[in-house]
């Protein structure tokens, strides 16, 4: 009896070893790519800008010409390149991301005048459309996501707001950039993903009341 039961305790082992060594180990997720590669895609309402931005520094540091081929984007790299598609025509044109914005509900891209242009976008100024990365720009450093929560022509009010921002979330800061003189963003947190600031706008619009938040791009 007792060697019928070692037996067993053996037959279990050796069981177990071969379950364990014939296991599949199922990899993590890969992390989230800090630069869209080409062809991935948003679909939102794309809007265009002219005066008074034209001459002016893009975000990016390059003097905004409206006639060029160029947008604005909350969080793609600069140099990224995109295809548009007006979905009402079916029209497109290609442009180079050099600036930061819209800072609209529901908008995910402002074109300049010329690229409006090419797609029948002047008349009606805004017109729903899909993008999509053609081109990524190489040697980008590595991402860092926040969340605007306001932009104020009176720093007083900009100044009021990120303090309260700062007593909640414990970081925030004002932003004047040099293409929007006079207009104070107040922008919350530091997240080295985009899923971060979009779980910390969400937060934010529950516990705050905050409504009008979005998720940039920190550029240096």
């Amino acid at each position: 009896m007792r060697y019928v039961f070692a037996l067993v305790l053996v037959l279990a082992a050796l069981s177990g070893c071969a379950h364990k060594k014939h296991a599949r180990r199922i990899p993590p997720p890969p992390a989230p790519s800090a630069v869209p590669q080409p062809g991935y895609t948003e679909t939102g309402v794309a809007s265009w800008y002219g005066h008074p931005y034209h001459g002016r520094r893009a975000a990016d540091g390059e003097i905004y010409d409206m006639e060029t081929m160029v947008a604005a984007h909350r969080t793609l790299p600069f140099d990224t390149w995109v295809r548009v598609v007006n979905l009402s025509n079916d029209k497109t044109v290609e442009v180079r991301v050099i600036d930061r914005g819209p800072f609209v509900d529901g908008r995910i891209i402002d074109l300049s005048h010329a690229a409006a242009r090419a797609i029948e976008l002047i008349g009606p100024g805004v017109a729903r459309v899909r993008l999509e990365v053609v081109r990524a720009p190489a040697g980008v450093a590595p991402a860092v996501y926040a969340v605007q929560v306001g932009a104020f022509r009176d720093r007083g009010n900009a100044e009021r707001v990120r303090a309260r921002m700062a007593s909640l979330y414990g970081a925030a800061r004002l932003v004047e950039r040099p293409e929007n003189p006079g207009v104070w963003r107040v922008i919350v947190g530091s997240e080295p993903t985009q899923e971060g600031a979009q779980a910390l706008s969400l937060r934010i619009r529950q516990e705050s009341g905050e409504k009008n938040t979005f998720v940039v791009r920190l550029d240096s």
